[in-house]
């Protein structure tokens, strides 16, 4: 049902002609046993119950703020978002679309690097309205693990950042701009 249905967001949405982002709003829950709602119904009453959140809330609610999820609650038809700092949707694109930075391997800006390159050239994201995913408990990775416990890997990945910031200076010029002032201001 869930691909049938992105496969029809893809038609509908003419996304082969069109620079656009479906984002697939994300949700968690902490049960290792989790029977999968059949319904976008079914998965509202799930997250009022508490035994689903939306991705990340407790620890990192900047990565899928931006996703709206109050307006998800309700919506009908995709609608768009804007960037935002520290977005890290998980997204359908076309196979054509910019590529992952290959420097953010590990833990650490790799989807948020993406974004905000898809971002710069001008890639629509919209919110699926009836699209949702969930992600399931599971131990730490090695790379969370190296990032929280290791200054010199958080180095790193600052100094990585940056050259990225530089990259996207050159390619796309003062429209890049919001994207350091964003990461200054935080």
């Amino acid at each position: 049902h869930t691909s049938y249905y992105h496969r029809n967001s893809i038609q509908q949405l003419e996304l082969p002609q069109r620079k656009a982002a479906l984002i697939v709003p994300a949700f968690e829950t902490l049960h290792y046993r989790l029977t999968f709602p059949k319904s976008k119904a079914e998965l509202l009453s799930m997250l009022d119950m508490g035994s689903l959140y939306t991705f990340r809330y407790h620890v990192w609610p900047k990565g899928h703020a931006p996703t709206d999820y109050a307006k998800w609650r309700t919506a009908t038809v995709p609608y768009r978002v804007a960037w935002q700092p520290d977005f890290e949707p998980y997204v359908v694109v076309r196979r054509d679309c910019p590529k992952y930075d290959q420097r953010f391997v590990g833990f650490g800006w790799n989807k948020v690097s993406h974004i905000m390159e898809l971002d710069a050239q001008e890639y629509e994201l919209l919110v699926l309205p009836n699209a949702f995913m969930i992600h399931m408990p599971h131990a730490p990775s090695f790379d969370i693990s190296k990032f929280r416990l290791s200054a010199g890997y958080r180095g790193c990945l600052q100094t990585l950042r940056e050259e990225f910031h530089q990259d996207l200076s050159r390619r796309y010029g003062a429209a890049a701009l919001k994207y350091l002032t964003a990461e200054r201001s935080l």
